[in-house]
Formats: C-alpha cells, structure tokens, sequence
C-alpha cells in the first residue's frame, strides 16, 4: 500500500517504520522559527541548555508582534532577540521585515522539509508542502539544541478538492467549508491533506492561507503537494533549486475523507466569536460594518492585496468605516508600491499599517464598543480585539473590501464586476537586507524586564487544591494569558506577566490563587485551544497551579503544561458537574507510575508515557535536562 504525503515526509525524518496512528514517535526537525511574543522565552530556555550553537539546518527568529515598541520592554527584547541569534547561530529578521509565516514562505520553506515554530501558525508553510507544525517555544529551543520532536502518529485526512472556485469566492471560503465540517474540535492529532483537480488552480499563497487557519481545527498540521504551481512560485522568488515535487501515492490510505466541490462553494464568514461558527455571507448581509481590517498572516500576500486594490480602485471607503490594512511582509508591500496598488488603496481613504500581526492579536486597532468588525483574520476569540463587546467576524479580502465601500457585509456573488483577473507581478522583488545574519559574537544584551524563568518543585504523592476556576468548552490561550499593547511587553517577565493570568474572565484569579497558595482549574472540551504561547501555562504555574482537570486538552497545550510541570488530567462529564470553584479537591499520584490518578473518590486512568510521568515527577521539563 501507498503512502500519503505527510507519512513519506515523516517516515524520511525517523527512525520507525511503520508507526501506529495514535502512537508516539521522534521527528527530526530541519528548522525553526520563534517570533517576539515567544522567542523571548524560547531562547531564555535554550540558553539555560548548555548549548553553544543551534544544531538545526536553519533557525530563524523573527519580530513581527510587539512591533510599536510602546515603552522600553520591547525594544529591549528585540535587543535581546538579536544579540542571542548572532551568539547562537541564528538569523534574524528585524521589526519591519514581514510576519513570520509570510516570510518564511517566501524566503526559506522547501517542499518535504520539517519546520518547527512557535507559533501555532507555524503549519502556514504547509502551503509549500512542508510538514510545519507550532509548538511551544520550550519544544522549539529542544530542537534548536538538536533534539527530536516528540509527537503522536496523526490520522491523516485527506481533504479532496474538486471543480474551480468561482469569482469572488476565496482560499478563505475553502478553510471556513472545512471548518464549517469538523469544527474547532475536528483536528487534534489529526493533518489535513489536500489533493483533487482543484489545488491545480491554487496559488502557493491560496494553499498557504489554508494551511494557516488549519490550526483553528486543532489540527497537527495541513499540507499540500509540491508541483508545478510551487515550483512556479519557488521561480518567482528565485528559489527553485529549492523545487522538488512531492506527493501522495496514487493508492495511499487515508484515515478519512472529506470531498469539497469548490463550483459550489459560496462566500463565507466566521461569526462571532469562533471561527467555527460559521455562515453564509448571503445570510447575513446588509448588517452594518463599522471597522474593516485586511492582513494577518492568514491574508496578508501580494494575491491579497491585488484583488483588494482592483476592488477598492476609483472607489472611496463608506464614511463610517474604518478600514486599514497590513501586507505581511516588506516583499509585498515593495511589490505593492512599484506596481501602484498602495495608491489605490490609499486613494480610497484607506489607513496602512506595519507589516507586522498587529490588530489580530490585539495590538492596535481595537474598534470601538459594541462594533461590528470584519477581519480577513483567522481567529474572533472573544476579547482578542481588544474589545470585549466588539463583534468580529472573520471573512476574505474580497468581502472585506467591498463591505467596506458599502458600510454592510456584501456578498460579492451579487455584483456584476470581474473578479478573477488578478495576476502575480511578473517577478518578484528579492531584498534580504532586513534578514542578519549571525557572526557569533559572545555578548548577549538583556534589559531589566527581562527575567529567568522561576523554578517549580517536583509532585508531591499526594495535594490538597482548592478549585480556583471551572470553565466552559473552548477556553482558549487568549482566554487564559491575554494579548495586546498592555500585556504582550511582559513576555519576558513572568511575575508581572501573571497579574493578568485569565484577566478577562476573572479578574480575581491572581488573588484567589495567592490566598490558595495551590489550586486546580477545571475545564471542559478542548482546553487551550488557539495559540501555542507556553506563557498561558507557565503564568498559572507561577501562581501555584499544579493540575488541570478538563474534559479534553487542545495538543498544544496540553504539552506546554507538562512541560512546565502542570498536571493535565483528563475526566467525564460526570466529574466535571461534580467539582465547583472553591472546592477542595484531593489528588493522589502514588501509582502514576501506572498511569493512575486519584481524585477524591473517582480513579482516573491516563495514557501518559514513561518520560512524561518522569517530567511531571520532577516538576517540568527543564527539570529532567
């Protein structure tokens, strides 16, 4: 029997052979990112690692979030950032330069590579088909020093397109159908493959945006064959000694299969405040817009920016709205200036912004109370705007843009204009004279926020915790360590960073947790979901958190909590009715060593390896290195 694309690439970076879907295994990683928000963090770790050099083919570091340098915090950190990438090796890309993803794509991905990054985003590159997959920067910095990833076998499943999208329906209507199907929950230890006559017309930045907002499934990983459109794309940015072609066997077997006939697909958004609850934009036009946003790393690249402009051309922006935008990277807006698109959009009152995440993680561009956004974003987390009342939805460029004329959601099926007769410049602009690259000097700069990471004790047998929160399904890492202006400066400095520790569903967690001194938090479905920030669990470690007691864990997290020592147990329904905030809760973990776990009456059987028991014994990972 044949193998998919994911496991030829797989079974090129381990040992095993064949690997048990569900089991686990260590991949070899080929490069890494970090950006700002975690790359602070990750490199604290790998420094406390012995380490003299990044053992890795490529390692990059990127500063693409806290990019308005809003007090000293963060340029100091961005000092830091660069001193230790020249010290370790690794190159960086300055403020300015693009957002991590768009940039890596551009520059650096090959097909039937591995790419590590910590940034849940990271499976972006997957548009270029490499395995690409976001962690947190703890597993990173492992890599970094040389060590494999350590994984579950995914399913595989394999998403068939077929037919041609029609004008005016998007890459973006694509992921939304999928998500539409299986929702936030339909992905964990699950990559998505794409095959079908319908990638044939997909561009590498369509296939891209796919992969990017593969990760609000909760998947591993998305993916796409390498062929002739990537190897026209690797030409364009002077790369295709990078080309090879790569793809499934025409026999291989897939875990599932979803089929989507992309003639009938329509345009879609993301309604508030899940990506997965998702709608017709027939179904919900005419509602009034009050602020428009285009960019991120999901929709960010010169095809984007091209079918914005053709739109917004000779047209003005509906006096009510705000609208702005954020090319991802210093290539597309070159690209964007030398070909007259920015003065299109500029000319239609329209505000640009850096080439940086910036609004989608809550860094500017708040709207205002009670207003309705569309963003061409890939998450709506509540509160993750920066603004608990706003009403984000999250939609293409194409409906965003001419919303934003309208002043209401349109759907772009109603109008009479051509809408597929964008084309890429006919080459590239190549400047890499924002990327430094590293000469290994000794000195390392380090301002007075930045901080080293505080020590945990080992389990003990047996805890007495107070519950200090019980949540509902889908708490995200948004839900658990805020974004934003005020709180993305304290990356590095856990103390202050954990004042706002669940900020904006609780602002008295940080109180109750220092009158309990030791606590549990209890959760539902999908705990953690969203991004890999590991600060989402180290800040409730710092207060004292030693367990987490949830239906189910996003992947993600549930590693960034092992590896800072805190306990993720899963449990039923039944368990979850039964325990309420503030109740003392005992827990045994004599027999972890068999996997058994005992909380109050109930015995609680868990799947965790021999190595994971060893690191909860001792209190995290960095304990056992």
């Amino acid at each position: 029997m044949g193998l998919t694309l994911t496991e030829k690439i797989i079974y090129n970076h381990t040992d095993k052979y064949p690997i048990e879907k569900g089991k686990e295994f260590y991949l070899k990683i080929d490069n890494t990112l970090t950006q700002d928000a975690t790359g602070t963090m990750a490199y604290l770790e790998f420094m406390s690692m012995g380490i003299d050099k990044v053992k890795t083919n490529l390692s990059v570091s990127y500063v693409d979030h806290n990019t308005l340098q809003n007090g000293f915090e963060n340029a100091d950190d961005h000092e830091f950032l660069k001193t230790v990438a020249n010290k370790y090796g690794i190159l960086y890309s300055k403020c300015g330069n693009g957002i991590c993803h768009q940039v890596q794509l551009e520059r650096f991905t090959k097909p039937g590579q591995t790419l590590l990054g910590s940034d849940s985003h990271t499976p972006t590159s997957g548009g270029l088909s490499c395995l690409s997959i976001g962690s947190g920067g703890l597993d990173v910095a492992l890599a970094m020093a040389g060590k494999p990833f350590k994984m579950i076998m995914p399913k595989i499943v394999n998403v068939k397109l077929t037919g041609k999208l029609r004008p005016g329906v998007t890459a973006k209507d694509i992921i939304l159908e999928v998500l539409r199907i299986k929702t936030v929950k339909g992905g964990l230890n699950k990559v998505f493959e794409y095959s079908g006559d319908g990638i044939l017309s997909l561009t590498v930045p369509e296939r891209a945006t796919i992969c990017n907002m593969g990760a609000e499934l909760g998947a591993t990983s998305s993916i796409f064959p390498s062929d002739d459109i990537t190897l026209d794309f690797l030409k364009r940015e002077k790369r295709d000694e990078d080309f090879i072609r790569l793809e499934a066997d025409k026999d291989a077997s897939y875990d599932e299969i979803i089929e989507i006939d992309l003639s009938n697909l329509e345009c879609l958004a993301a309604c508030p405040s899940m990506p997965d609850n998702v709608k017709k934009i027939k179904d919900i036009e005419g509602l009034k817009v009050d602020q428009v946003l285009v960019g991120s790393c999901t929709n960010s690249s010169y095809l984007d920016m091209v079918k914005v402009a053709s739109i917004l051309k000779n047209k003005k922006i509906h006096k009510d709205v705000s609208f702005a935008i954020n090319p991802g990277s210093k290539q597309v807006l070159s690209m964007m200036i030398k070909n007259g698109l920015l003065y299109d959009i500029l000319s239609s009152g329209a505000r640009i912004l850096e080439c940086t995440c910036g609004a989608c993680i809550g860094m500017g561009q708040s709207p205002m109370t009670n207003a309705v956004s569309l963003r061409t974003y890939n998450r709506n987390f509540y509160g993750r705007s920066g603004t608990l009342s706003a009403n984000v939805y999250l939609v293409s460029p194409v409906v965003a843009a001419y919303s934003a004329i309208a002043g209401h959601i349109v759907n772009p099926l109603d109008t009479k204009d051509k809408l597929d007769l964008y084309e890429y410049p006919s080459e590239f602009i190549i400047d890499d004279s924002m990327i430094i690259k590293p000469n290994f000097a000794k000195d390392i700069k380090m301002g007075p926020n930045i901080m080293m990471l505080p020590k945990f004790d080992n389990l003990k047998d047996k805890l007495f915790l107070k519950v200090v929160l019980k949540t509902k399904d889908d708490i995200t890492t948004d839900d658990i360590m805020p974004a934003g202006s005020k709180i993305l400066p304290l990356r590095s400095n856990i103390e202050k960073l954990s004042d706002y520790t669940f900020y904006n569903i609780d602002k008295y967690f940080k109180k109750r947790c220092l009158e309990y001194k030791n606590s549990i938090i209890v959760g539902g479905l999908n705990y953690g979901q969203g991004s890999s920030r590991e600060h989402a669990a180290i800040s409730p470690r710092y207060l004292g958190v030693k367990c987490v007691l949830a239906k189910s864990f996003a992947r993600i997290h549930r590693q960034n909590l092992m590896n800072f020592g805190i306990v993720p147990i899963p449990i039923t329904n039944e368990m979850y009715d039964f325990l309420e905030k503030d109740m003392e809760v005992s827990l045994d973990f004599s027999n972890l060593d068999d996997n058994i776990i005992k909380v109050m009456d109930y015995t609680i059987e868990t799947n965790f390896t021999r190595e994971e028991i060893d690191m909860l014994k001792k209190g995290g990972l960095l304990n056992t290195i």
